[in-house]
């Protein structure tokens, strides 16, 4: 999937109107003057387009890193190292130090792009009717996607929504028609849609996604993945029957395969993670994110686990002590000399989770810390691992989740088990609110280092609370959310900020 340069190529071929990497949605500014009439006209221009679409997806701001790093950075999942400086502030919980304005660009730039395929569909020459239900059906996946995750940064999730004497800023801009000109995109100054204006939009576009696909592998949107989205989607938004009838479909789909024990983690050893259910496609070595912000160069210092003394990464961003007690992890000396970095691992406990985590070296000064190795240039190059986005697996919890809110005690319970036996883990017998976080557990240490225990915090209504470094971030404070770009809101007099920017 060669994505970024042919595609761009091929759409600017194609008379599609490109505009500006750097802009965003509100304010589109043209890239060159190009007679949109036409534009998306064939089969190839279409696949083009959508895979600029895809290709966005990679980008550091959204699941190149911040979606992952990021968001467990601002959470309570590890600390910040001083081998590079990065995402100390993140960590730090400081103000502004949060999603920066990159990802809101180039994911509105995406939903443009999207907005414009699907107005160009009807006039596509020589498509077939599978062909058309295919783009529609990727493009409004990709859509939801992108919605759904500026909507849970940028907004409070409808669980858990801080209204202290004040009204909610609301949602984002929701919109579902492109802009091909400077004048089309300086006269609409979209407001902020509710949150749950925003959510019903994702629900549309899902349920589309839904009837329109099957599947062509999992670096592409299916009906199974788009089940599985919508169940995480439901759990944000309270949803709980939802949740277990899509969880149940993603289940029983042939997308992504539910791992357990060495394959668990062999699975991550993997070019394609074969739990994945979508996930974000490194094809090139030079689609590499480099040394200094991918995924790998944040979470540790090494190259690959062949050679610990091999230079790698920063490791910037490590478990913290919660973690390593989780999978009781301490530095383990397996050989001599104490020097040479391939004669130190970790101790573990029976979580096969714990397989995932090592100790790293001393190329960087990073001082042999333990680190987690997820991802670990598992596509064949360096820093530029495939990303997956939603695992099968996530399907269990959701649904023993939203069993135990729906009164379902036993469902929840005889699933959660299930989800720990599949672990490593002994049986628990546990009920009310001890149930609930138990769950609430096994989705922390599940999804470590896979930036979903911000938001689960956040829909939880929960305080930051970390003891390396100090903090204590309770819900009502307006650190939760970030700023929205400024550029944004003052070019748009009907987009409210974020309090307290």
């Amino acid at each position: 999937m060669k994505f970024i340069n042919k595609a761009f190529l091929s759409l600017a071929l194609a008379g599609t109107f490109l505009v500006s990497s750097c802009d965003s949605l509100l304010q589109v500014d043209p890239r060159q003057s190009i007679d949109a009439n036409g534009a998306l006209n064939t089969p190839d221009a279409v696949d083009a387009a959508l895979n600029s679409v895809y290709a966005r997806l990679r980008s550091v701001r959204n699941y190149g890193r911040d979606l992952f790093a990021l968001a467990d950075a601002l959470a309570d999942v590890g600390q910040t190292t001083s081998n590079s400086g990065r995402l100390i502030g993140e960590n730090n919980n400081q103000p502004n130090a949060h999603f920066q304005a990159g990802f809101w660009q180039n994911s509105y730039f995406a939903i443009n792009e999207i907005n414009l395929i699907l107005a160009g569909l009807p006039g596509v020459q020589g498509a077939s009717a599978a062909q058309l239900a295919r783009w529609e059906g990727e493009a409004k996946f990709l859509r939801a996607l992108y919605y759904f995750d500026l909507v849970k940064v940028y907004s409070y999730i409808p669980t858990a929504i801080f209204q202290a004497g004040v009204t909610d800023e609301g949602g984002i801009p929701l919109v579902t028609e492109g802009v091909i000109t400077s004048g089309d995109a300086l006269n609409r100054q979209t407001p902020r849609a509710t949150i749950d204006q925003v959510y019903t939009q994702i629900y549309t576009d899902l349920e589309d996604a839904k009837r329109l696909l099957t599947s062509r592998g999992v670096q592409y949107a299916s009906g199974g993945a788009a089940s599985a989205l919508l169940s995480r989607v439901a759990l944000y938004r309270g949803d709980w029957a939802k949740v277990v009838a899509e969880s149940t479909a993603a289940l029983s789909s042939n997308v992504g395969t539910v791992l357990s024990g060495s394959a668990y983690v062999n699975g991550w050893r993997t070019p394609v993670n074969p739990e994945s259910m979508f996930e974000v496609r490194f094809a090139l070595a030079e689609e590499s994110i480099g040394v200094n912000e991918s995924l790998q160069s944040s979470y540790t210092a090494l190259l690959n686990l062949s050679n610990k003394n091999s230079q790698g990464g920063w490791g910037d961003f490590i478990p913290n002590a919660t973690v390593r007690g989780f999978f009781g992890l301490t530095p383990l000396q397996i050989g001599n000399p104490a020097s040479d970095n391939n004669n130190w691992d970790v101790n573990r406990n029976s979580d096969v989770r714990a397989q995932l985590y090592t100790t790293g070296n001393t190329v960087r000064g990073a001082g042999r810390q333990i680190e987690c190795t997820k991802f670990m240039s598992k596509s064949g190059f360096a820093y530029a691992d495939n990303v997956p986005v939603i695992r099968k697996s996530e399907m269990h919890l959701n649904r023993a989740e939203a069993n135990f809110r729906l009164g379902n005690a036993t469902d929840a319970l005889n699933e959660l088990n299930a989800f720990k036996a599949l672990r490593g883990l002994t049986a628990v017998n546990l009920s009310g609110d001890a149930l609930l976080e138990e769950i609430l557990l096994e989705r922390f240490k599940e999804f470590a280092f896979e930036g979903q225990r911000f938001f689960d915090l956040k829909r939880n209504g929960r305080p930051i609370v970390k003891t390396t470094p100090a903090v204590n971030l309770p819900f009502d404070d307006f650190k939760i959310l970030p700023p929205i770009p400024q550029r944004e809101v003052d070019g748009n007099p009907n987009l409210n900020q974020n309090r307290g920017y």
